[in-house]
């Protein structure tokens, strides 16, 4: 098989001399298992390693048992093949088959010692190959003489596993396995149990030459990768988290921006990677509004690279309208964040009055955040310390957004006295309006009275009424 760009999967491996195993925790730190290449380059993370952590010290073998390898802050007898990066990780230059073994790296803290194990193996094999779950392979036997009478092929140590394979002998059929040109061997319908090691033995009249391959099958991730920013813990900082979970070995990840790798970026503080995980911190001062980022992923297996991107975004607020509150009752003022990326941290200020205090829990106040929606609950409204405009602050490593949010504080009303007041008002109005009317007609006095007068005379204009 061939790997993306026609590179042979051997030749990859020689550039490429490191995969790893998932780093598993336990109740005494982390573990994890590296392989290398005799004559390679190595690197050996100590992961977690705290900023608060004063000194850094690798062990090679069981650090209660063997004498420090290397330390950040003490010299021990120079090996160019031995370096620090980074003030804590360890770096091994030409590799060796002794070199194989456990490595600890320890960070001495003031009050705790936390530990990192890497195993280390060294390939002895001449070749390692990838395959793919379900595809086909094939394992060169190189280097075969014309004179040789046989070819064996073995899964394991040739001194203790039988012949898997013969070009003379026939053995239980298996229809995956097959020869090609009478000596390489063909796998198809790969399966993960047939990882490991191989060896080929041409059998010659009076010596027996070798060749050995590691099998590697790999199975790439299934899903897409996935992206999301957040912000550091200090709030100042960007995190990329770029995840690609499922695949073995674990896929190789990076960042870009611009179509450039971030990796080397003078704005990039730190860059982690934790099996499917790669994580870049950025400096906020090269941040701006609607910058894309872009995850590519790649898989040794696969010759597609698949992507995900981050667009990051300044925080835009909304508030609901101006609120009042009566002396003595509770109000509570909102803050929504309808848009930012990364998560915006909502914080409320006084106001004008004092801007830069923030308000904090307890007491009268009351803060509550759900998601995106920030509210301030005042209990016991005070007219001389309550009232005014509050600002609600949104903040995240793209930048910040503030609105003012205003309050109004009122004495509460005396309902019985307005309403007395009212009826009062009333009663006024009515008896000026019947004074006014019959000052100005009389004669609406004597409408309902006997119709006939003393003198004899009909009052107006009416008529007698005769039966």
């Amino acid at each position: 098989m061939r790997l993306p760009g026609g590179t042979q999967p051997a030749s990859f491996l020689l550039a490429l001399c490191i995969w790893r195993l998932v780093p598993r925790r336990d109740a005494a730190g982390t573990e994890e298992v590296v392989f290398g290449k005799v004559g390679g380059t190595i690197l050996l993370l100590c992961r977690n390693v705290s900023k608060e952590a004063t000194e850094v010290v690798w062990f090679q073998g069981d650090p209660h048992s063997f004498p420090p390898l290397f330390s950040s802050r003490v010299t021990f007898p120079p090996d160019a093949r031995f370096s620090l990066v980074d003030n804590s990780s360890l770096r091994i230059t030409g590799l060796r088959a002794q070199d194989e073994g456990n490595y600890t790296c320890k960070e001495v803290l003031n009050k705790t010692d936390h530990e990192h194990r890497v195993r280390l193996l060294v390939a002895r094999t001449e070749e390692v190959v990838f395959g793919k779950v379900g595809g086909t392979i094939l394992l060169l036997c190189r280097n075969v003489s014309k004179e040789a009478t046989e070819v064996v092929w073995f899964q394991g140590d040739p001194h203790s596993f039988p012949p898997l394979f013969s070009s003379r002998v026939t053995f239980p059929p298996d229809a995956r396995f097959s020869l090609v040109d009478n000596s390489s061997l063909r796998i198809t319908g790969l399966r993960a149990q047939d990882e490991g090691n191989y060896t080929c033995k041409e059998v010659l009249n009076k010596t027996d030459h070798e060749h050995r391959v590691r099998l590697l099958v790999a199975n790439p991730p299934r899903s897409s990768p996935r992206c999301w920013a957040e912000s550091s813990s200090s709030g100042l900082m960007l995190q990329l988290f770029c995840s690609w979970p499922g695949g073995y070995p674990h896929p190789t990840l990076h960042w870009r921006e611009e179509g450039h790798d971030m990796e080397n970026s003078s704005w990039v503080i730190s860059s982690t990677s934790s099996s499917d995980t790669h994580v870049e911190t950025l400096n906020s001062s090269h941040l701006s509004h609607r910058k894309v980022f872009k995850c590519v992923g790649s898989h040794v297996v696969e010759e597609e690279e698949p992507s995900c991107t981050v667009e990051i975004k300044l925080p835009s607020l909304e508030s609901e309208p101006p609120k009042t509150c009566l002396v003595g009752d509770n109000v509570t003022l909102t803050c929504r964040v309808t848009e930012g990326t990364p998560a915006a941290q909502l914080t409320w200020l006084r106001g004008i009055t004092q801007p830069e205090v923030e308000i904090q829990p307890g007491g009268r106040y009351l803060i509550v955040q759900e998601g995106n929606v920030s509210r301030l609950t005042i209990r016991n409204c005070s007219q001389g310390t309550d009232g005014g405009c509050y600002v609600c602050k949104a903040q995240n490593p793209v930048g910040l957004r503030e609105l003012f949010v205003c309050l109004t504080v009122k004495e509460p009303v005396n309902i019985v006295g307005v309403v007395g007041a009212v009826v009062v008002l009333s009663l006024l109005v009515i008896l000026t309006v019947t004074g006014v009317v019959l000052y100005y007609n009389p004669l609406l006095c004597l409408r309902g009275q006997n119709p006939e007068s003393p003198g004899g005379r009909w009052v107006g204009n009416t008529r007698p009424f005769t039966s």
